[in-house]
C-alpha cells in the first residue's frame, strides 16, 4: 500500500504528472509499440499476398500506415500521462496551418505526388531511370521522396514532386532494348565491306537477338570519316554487356578486315606573305 501511495502522491517536478501515470505510460508505450509492429507485419503480409499489387505500392502503403500508427501511439501515451490530447491535435493543426501559411506547400505536394507515383508506377523498385538528368536504380519511393542509387553507389534523394512533374526515362521497363554503337571509317575504305564486317560481328554475338535483325546505317558524312551506326537488339539485362562487347570488338574486326578507322585530321594551307 505504501508503494501505491507513493506512486499516487509523488509527482514529476514542475508538473502534475504522477509516477503512477509515468509507469502506466511506459507500459502503454511498450505494449503499443509491440501492437504497432504486429499490425504493420500483418498488413505487409496481407498486401504481399495480393499479387496484383506491385512491390513499390506495398512499400508506400506500409510506410504510410507506420507513420499513422506511431502518431496514434504517441497521442495515446500522452493521454495516459494526463495531457489533453485534443489540445495537442489542435496545436498540430495550428502548426500545419502556419507551415502552409509560410508557403511550404511543397510538403503536401510531395505527399500527393508520392501517392500518384506509387499508384500509377512510372517507375518501380529495381528499375534504372533518369529523372531531371539524374540516373540511378530505384531503391524505394517514400511518402515524401524517391531514393536512387547511382552506378558509382552514390545515394540520391529526389522530392516526389520532381519525379511526378518531370519526364522520366525508364531504361528497364521494356524487355528488350536496341544497342547503338557508332564508329567512323576512312573515306577511301570499302563501305560495303565495312557494313558486312559489322553486321557479321553483331550476328555472331550470343546475346544479340535475331529479330529484329542487326543493321548498319550510315549516320553521318563527317569531316574526317564516314560514320556508321551499329544497331542490334538484345534483352534489357544484357544491354551494357552487348554495348561494351561491340565497342571493343568492332576495332579488332575492322583491323582484321582491312577497314581503316581514321584519326581526326585538319588540312592547314599557309600562304607565303607578299
Amino acid at each position: 500500500m505504501e508503494i501505491v501511495d507513493i506512486l499516487n502522491t509523488t509527482t514529476i517536478p514542475l508538473s502534475d504528472i504522477t509516477l503512477e501515470s509515468v509507469l502506466l505510460a511506459v507500459i502503454v508505450a511498450v505494449i503499443g509499440w509491440i501492437v504497432v509492429r504486429v499490425l504493420i507485419s500483418a498488413f505487409t503480409k496481407a498486401l504481399s499476398r495480393a499479387s496484383h499489387l506491385p512491390e513499390l505500392v506495398i512499400e508506400f502503403l506500409v510506410r504510410f500506415l507506420s507513420v499513422l500508427l506511431y502518431v496514434i501511439l504517441v497521442l495515446v501515451v500522452l493521454a495516459t500521462l494526463g495531457v489533453d490530447v485534443s489540445s495537442v491535435v489542435l496545436g498540430l493543426s495550428a502548426v500545419i496551418g502556419l507551415i502552409l501559411g509560410f508557403g511550404l506547400q511543397d510538403t503536401i505536394t510531395n505527399l500527393a505526388a508520392g501517392v500518384w507515383v506509387a499508384a500509377l508506377r512510372p517507375i518501380d523498385k529495381g528499375e534504372f531511370v533518369e529523372i531531371k538528368g539524374i540516373s540511378g536504380t530505384v531503391t524505394s519511393v517514400g511518402i515524401m521522396a524517391t531514393e536512387l542509387v547511382k552506378a558509382d553507389n552514390t545515394y540520391i534523394t529526389i522530392p516526389n514532386s520532381l519525379v511526378w512533374g518531370s519526364p522520366v526515362i525508364n531504361s528497364s521497363r521494356m524487355d528488350t532494348r536496341r544497342v547503338e554503337v557508332k564508329v567512323g571509317i576512312a573515306y577511301d575504305s570499302d563501305l560495303d565491306l565495312a557494313v558486312r564486317v559489322a553486321t557479321d560481328l553483331m550476328a555472331s554475338h550470343e546475346a544479340v537477338l535475331p529479330s529484329p535483325q542487326p543493321a548498319v546505317v550510315v549516320s553521318e558524312l563527317a569531316d574526317s570519316s564516314v560514320n556508321l551506326s551499329l544497331r542490334a537488339w538484345t534483352e534489357t539485362s544484357n544491354y551494357w554487356r552487348v554495348r561494351g562487347d561491340l565497342t571493343r570488338d568492332i576495332l579488332r574486326a575492322f583491323r582484321e578486315g582491312g577497314v581503316e578507322i581514321p584519326f581526326p585530321q585538319v588540312d592547314v594551307h599557309l600562304d607565303r606573305a607578299q
